[in-house]
């Protein structure tokens, strides 16, 4: 059904890290309203659309978004305003021909992703519709998403010297999202007394996990199989599996090798840990575990470990459907974010990438995050295999969590397998 768009608007607010960001907010000519709280990544990948910050060292370290918040008020709302539009692809679209950086560099992708953000919302609200109801479907029934809970982290999440970012459980074994989420708060809580039992602090991270200062991966997992265990859920696929979010490519030296806690491995040396890895623990999930610019390490992965593990890349794709396309050989999933590639049109393009190239699905929120909810409705619209929301500590993450209850309440026939 056409409509038009009768007011855009934006203030900078801060997200879960106190650094600025965006509230957007559509008004369609009917009066339906649509909101979205912008987040956005502690590191840009090589293939992301790229937030706009201001560089005014006087205000919030240089990081401020008065100059995005201008654009969407500015140039893009008379690009879009008061015009007759027949779907949000349509405005997508404009939005691009707006600014035509595959980076968004010129509007600023958080300006940019706030707008159809935004748009999806108002829409969906005059339909009437729930959002997760109202998003267009990509080829695939909708569904609950295996939700990953972050519950140990380091890397650049943390002040840990801990080399691997996060280190997540998944509860595949859960048959509801009741279920599912009872159990990521018991072994959340579980780790927090383990930690303490063995004198590690619970200080947390971006996303909520624990900064313990262990000395290497596999002491890190050990603790979250046994946090696991002692909240009486067997750990494996008949219960709870771990995952990790290696991002490697923050520890590959200019000379091709990788930094792990101070032992340094060649691409081959990593594979053949990982291999290790899947063999002693039950490792369901490896994201980015080697660099971007290593495909011969992804491709030996892929081989050796593809079948029973889900190797997920992140920098390797950036939510781009063109990259998925030309290089799905390199993984067994992919990671997908709005902010990534700048509008909800584009992402849904990149899932349909996904689903052509046989990819799992792996929809995700940022460390720097807000209350904002939207990549729940995302990911049941478009039948992710799985969800990346945080902690179950926080409250940028638990509203999403949250918002997954609400859903599968709400419709009791989506099913999560």
């Amino acid at each position: 059904m056409a409509f038009r768009i009768k007011a855009l608007s934006a203030m900078e607010i801060v997200d879960s890290r106190s650094r600025p960001t965006l509230q957007v907010s559509a008004r369609l000519e009917g009066g339906a309203v649509g909101d979205a709280g912008v987040p956005s990544g502690e590191s840009i990948g090589p293939h992301e659309a790229v937030p706009l910050r201001d560089g005014d060292p006087d205000r919030f370290e240089g990081n401020g978004v008065l100059q995005a918040c201008s654009h969407v008020e500015g140039p893009i709302s008379a690009a879009l305003l008061d015009r007759t539009w027949e779907t949000l692809a349509e405005v997508d679209a404009a939005l691009c021909d707006l600014d035509p950086a595959p980076d968004k560099s010129g509007l600023g992708a958080n300006a940019v992703v706030g707008v159809s953000t935004a748009l999806a919302r108002a829409l969906a609200t005059e339909a009437g519709t729930p959002l997760f109801s109202w998003l267009p479907g990509v080829g695939s029934p909708r569904r609950l998403p295996v939700p990953a809970f972050v519950v140990m982290e380091g890397g650049r999440h943390a002040d840990s010297p801990q080399a691997f970012q996060d280190f997540m459980i998944c509860p595949v074994g859960a048959r509801t999202m009741t279920e599912a989420l009872q159990a990521g708060a018991d072994v959340y809580a579980a780790l927090k007394q383990r930690l303490a039992l063995h004198a590690q602090s619970s200080a947390t991270g971006d996303q909520g996990g624990f900064a313990a200062t262990l000395a290497t991966p596999e002491l890190a997992i050990r603790q979250v199989i046994g946090a696991i265990t002692d909240a009486g859920y067997p750990a494996g696929p008949d219960g709870i599996v771990v995952s990790l979010d290696v991002a490697a490519g923050q520890f590959r030296q200019p000379d091709g090798t990788y930094l792990v806690n101070d032992e340094c491995l060649t691409s081959g040396d990593m594979v053949a840990r990982y291999v290790e890895l899947v063999e002693a623990y039950p490792v369901w999930g490896l994201e980015d575990p080697l660099a971007e610019q290593d495909e011969a390490g992804w491709r030996a992965l892929v081989d050796q470990i593809g079948e029973r593990v889900r190797l997920v890349g992140d920098e390797i794709f950036g939510t781009k459907a063109a990259l998925i396309r030309t290089r799905a050989d390199l993984a067994t999933a992919a990671l997908l974010a709005p902010t990534q590639v700048g509008t909800i049109t584009q992402t849904l393009e990149a899932v349909s990438a996904c689903r052509e190239a046989g990819l799992a699905t792996v929809v995700s929120d940022r460390c720097g995050e807000t209350m904002d909810s939207f990549i729940v409705d995302l990911a049941v619209a478009c039948g992710a295999d799985q969800i990346r929301a945080g902690s179950p500590g926080r409250r940028e993450s638990i509203a999403k969590y949250n918002r997954l209850a609400d859903i599968a309440a709400a419709d009791p026939s989506l099913r999560m397998d």
